[in-house]
């Protein structure tokens, strides 16, 4: 099995130059007083894509050999990877076929339209539309851009973490969220290869824990999945390749309720003016709620994307300002 490594981000970080969005730190006053801590939040809400995925996706999709992009790409995504590989697939004159979840947000269906994918809803979960695309895989021949087993993927989402050392040297915490581990595999190998000692913390949603588990149990575990806030990160089983990233680099992973990832985005949204999905709301709902220690340090809080519909949104919003 072969683990993304150091130089793979570093080639990575060459080949989105340009592309992704630098994206900078921005220290949080209101964070700092209400956990103790030095937070800096990391907006890959601010990529063109809307999330972190286009890193990754793009990445994956440059490195086709010319016969593979005369055959297409096929994905599976709840909406972010979709815009990523919609995007990518497009700017190298590449057919996309991407398959989605049918509760996937409406805003991020019609985005991955615009950006030139041909959209397939199949399933009420991730899972449900991963399988679908495996099939239109072995119909069409078309390469498959898995969102987040890939060492490729994961080598794109790991510039993430070199951006926060360049940024913040001495960073001790670094507070990621986590659905099939993508993001976290890349953003470990980058922050534990460069600086050993800053810790890596992943988040999960209670309703959808099955990374949580499964680094619990020093194996692979299957979780039902309850509705989420966080769809983004809403996975029933983790990757192989991810699975083996996150057992020999991460420090920890904590769970959030769905009431906890709420008032983070409501929180967010009026102290930080930030858009968080669900997903992207998790790293600061762990701090809000002391899942993580994070007194005394400096800690990043990465919100990993901010495509939530506007509905959605309203609800957060109204439920923020009742309380």
């Amino acid at each position: 099995m072969n683990l993304p490594t150091l130089k793979d981000v570093e080639e990575a970080k060459r080949c989105l130059t340009g592309v992704a969005e630098r994206t900078g730190l921005i220290h949080n006053k209101y964070l700092c007083d209400m956990t103790g801590a030095e937070v800096y939040l990391k907006p890959e809400n601010l990529q063109m894509t809307g999330s972190f995925k286009l890193r990754g996706a793009y990445n994956r999709i440059a490195h086709l050999t010319d016969d593979e992009k005369k055959k297409g790409v096929v994905s599976s995504s709840a909406g972010n990877h979709a815009q990523g590989v919609a995007y990518a697939a497009t700017k190298f004159g590449v057919k996309s076929t991407i398959v989605m979840p049918k509760p996937a947000p409406i805003s991020k269906i019609k985005a991955t339209k615009a950006l030139g994918a041909e959209v397939v809803l199949c399933g009420d979960i991730y899972d449900e539309a991963y399988q679908k695309a495996l099939d239109i895989q072995h119909e069409t021949g078309a390469v498959f851009v898995h969102p987040f087993d890939d060492p490729m993927v994961m080598a794109g989402q790991g510039t993430i973490g070199m951006e926060i050392l360049e940024d913040l040297p001495d960073a001790d915490i670094v507070i990621c969220p986590i659905g099939g581990g993508g993001l976290i595999s890349g953003l470990a190998v980058a922050l534990k290869s460069l600086k050993p000692s800053v810790k890596v913390i992943g988040v999960q949603t209670a309703n959808a824990q099955s990374m949580y588990r499964s680094f619990k149990a020093g194996k692979l575990d299957i979780c039902d999945c309850k509705p989420t806030l966080a769809d983004g990160i809403s996975v029933k089983v983790p990757g192989d390749i991810t699975f083996e990233v996150v057992k020999k680099y991460l420090d920890d992973i904590v769970l959030v309720s769905e009431d906890e990832i709420a008032d983070a985005m409501f929180v967010l949204l009026s102290k930080a003016k930030i858009v968080a999905e669900g997903a992207g709301a998790v790293p600061t709902a762990a701090i809000l709620n002391n899942h993580v220690d994070v007194k005394g340090k400096k800690v990043v809080s990465l919100v990993s994307g901010g495509n939530i519909d506007m509905d959605r949104l309203a609800d957060v919003i109204k439920k923020g300002l009742s309380k």
